[in-house]
């Protein structure tokens, strides 16, 4: 039976400030202890637990492997830890800070012009929004929610659908004028094709070559880690580039860009979700506000 008077939740605080802080001095400071005494719980802890946590030299701190599940775990504990007691203090008030992983697009032209309904509906929540258009790992990222476009695939995560958007080819009407307006598979050998830096699940562009459609893998001269970097290359004239049709509806509106290769049978869409970690556990009332608000207002289509 384990000890009573083993404070287990104040010695993941201790430990999650030497790891965030970069050494036992400086979390020492935070915690308001001697560098010694946080050296000597780090070293029970790990004498507790039968392994080490953290390796240590002159210089730096570095985690071990079992250290880092322990300060992830931990993180996600104290959290835990900290919304039970915000919540039981006011049921019908959520609070507290929820951090979104988001892609630049869907952060640019989606969440944006609607997030300040959320906060001004929930005056207690605080909101940091990370952008990349790279699939993260919650837990290490210490992400809430993630907004992740593509096919789902299986995992721990719950997702909650955020509906669906077209893929559409689009160029500049100045890269039009200089090279050319591409119709067919072959005609696209000559263009410059704007592509991620990154693997996606739909990569190749599905592009008409007589009666059938033949698969163009986007490579070119220039890629991007975003969709937002490849959209401002579009207009500038870079070359062609595959988009979420909510996010060049207006450049195409206003004749910044053209839609190209707008064929039947090569129309694809790609789904968008709101993915958080649900399993096992009560969600927290600032997340499931959060995803609710944006099951209503944060849809693509």
């Amino acid at each position: 039976m384990p000890r009573q008077d083993i404070n287990r939740s104040g010695e993941m605080e201790v430990f999650v400030q030497v790891v965030e802080r970069g050494g036992f001095s400086a979390a020492a400071r935070a915690c308001r202890m001697t560098p010694s005494a946080v050296s000597k719980l780090v070293a029970r802890l790990e004498t507790r637990l039968g392994t080490r946590l953290v390796n240590r030299s002159t210089r730096k701190l570095l985690l071990t492997p079992e250290g880092q599940v322990f300060y992830e775990r931990s993180v996600r504990i104290l959290a835990d830890i900290d919304e039970a007691e915000k919540s039981a203090a006011s049921l019908d008030n959520p609070r507290g800070l929820i951090r979104i992983n988001t892609s630049a697009a869907y952060g640019t032209h989606i969440l944006a012009p609607v997030l300040s309904r959320f906060l001004e509906a929930h005056p207690g929540i605080s909101v940091e929004i990370v952008q990349t258009d790279q699939v993260v790992d919650l837990l290490a990222e210490r992400a809430d929610i993630a907004i992740r476009a593509g096919p789902m695939a299986s995992s721990s995560l719950v997702a909650r659908k955020l509906g669906e958007t077209a893929l559409v080819i689009v160029a500049s009407p100045d890269y039009l004028a200089r090279h050319g307006e591409p119709r067919t598979a072959a005609d696209m050998e000559r263009h410059c094709r704007l592509g991620f830096g990154y693997v996606r699940a739909l990569s190749d562009w599905d592009v008409p070559e007589g009666d059938a459609i033949v698969p163009v893998p986007a490579v070119g001269r220039v890629s991007a880690s975003d969709g937002e970097a490849l959209r401002h290359l579009a207009i500038g004239g870079t070359g062609l580039a595959r988009l979420a049709a909510f996010t060049v509806r207006e450049d195409i509106a206003a004749g910044r860009l053209v839609q190209v290769l707008d064929d039947p049978r090569t129309r694809v869409s790609e789904a968008f979700h709101a993915v958080y970690v649900g399993q096992g556990g009560h969600l927290p009332a600032r997340i499931r506000v959060m995803l609710d608000f944006l099951s209503e207002h944060g849809r693509v289509s």
